[in-house]
């Protein structure tokens, strides 16, 4: 077994996704406050004692089925591991926001000048297929459109090494389109809509494309976008 991290800063939902986490899994470790997406992924690769570590996101619910058991073989023990998630607004399924099992070491060395904290680990990634989570990102204004504008800055701007086009530019379509009546569903499409555009205009732009990780940069955008 690997030592489970649960990840938050000032996320509405964290207290609560962490006590159900906590429920369950009662060795489980939080990081919290810690400033900079990169920064807190350190400081729970450094919390942790085993070779590898289990990521959760402070928006994760965790599905009941998901057990963290899972053992990667010797071989791929350097990968970057990640489950697929549900996103509650447009019910894509796929790796955003879902659950990581990260070698420990490379976390802790991990490259932070990267737009995309999971390529900075490991050139080495395996797409799990089981659900592990719903990513419920969707508790205000600003968290939703923060986290649907983030994504499509990297889906649009094609940083993440291995995109596949087509893919890509289905799951644009959705993110920008689906689920406007859902809870903060308007939000989500709004900062989708923004965060295409943003990606597309500074595809070759990594000092653009890093600020997708500077919160306050994010919120001062948010207000601007609006």
């Amino acid at each position: 077994m690997y030592d489970i991290i649960f990840i938050s800063y000032n996320e509405p939902a964290a207290d609560t996704n962490w006590s159900a986490l906590k429920d369950r899994f009662p060795y489980a470790m939080r990081v919290h406050g810690v400033k900079g997406i990169h920064n807190a992924h350190i400081a729970a690769a450094k919390m942790s004692v085993t070779p590898m570590v289990w990521i959760v996101d402070a928006d994760a619910i965790v599905l009941d089925d998901f057990n963290f058991d899972y053992i990667p073989p010797r071989a791929e023990r350097d990968s970057v591991h990640v489950w697929h998630s549900k996103n509650p607004i447009n019910d894509l399924v796929y790796g955003y926001g879902g659950v990581k099992l990260f070698p420990r070491l490379a976390t802790i060395n991990m490259d932070t000048s990267t737009p995309d904290m999971t390529t900075g680990i490991s050139d080495k990634f395996r797409l799990m297929p089981q659900v592990s989570n719903i990513t419920a990102f969707n508790t205000d204004e600003f968290s939703t459109w923060r986290s649907a504008f983030r994504e499509c800055v990297k889906l649009s701007s094609q940083i993440i090494d291995r995109q596949d086009s087509e893919e890509t530019i289905s799951r644009l379509d959705v993110w920008t389109t689906e689920g406007y009546e859902r809870p903060f569903g308007k939000f989500a499409i709004l900062g989708a809509t923004a965060g295409r555009q943003y990606g597309l205009d500074n595809q070759k732009n990594i000092e653009a494309l890093i600020k997708i990780n500077d919160f306050d940069w994010l919120k001062e955008k948010f207000y601007y976008e609006r």
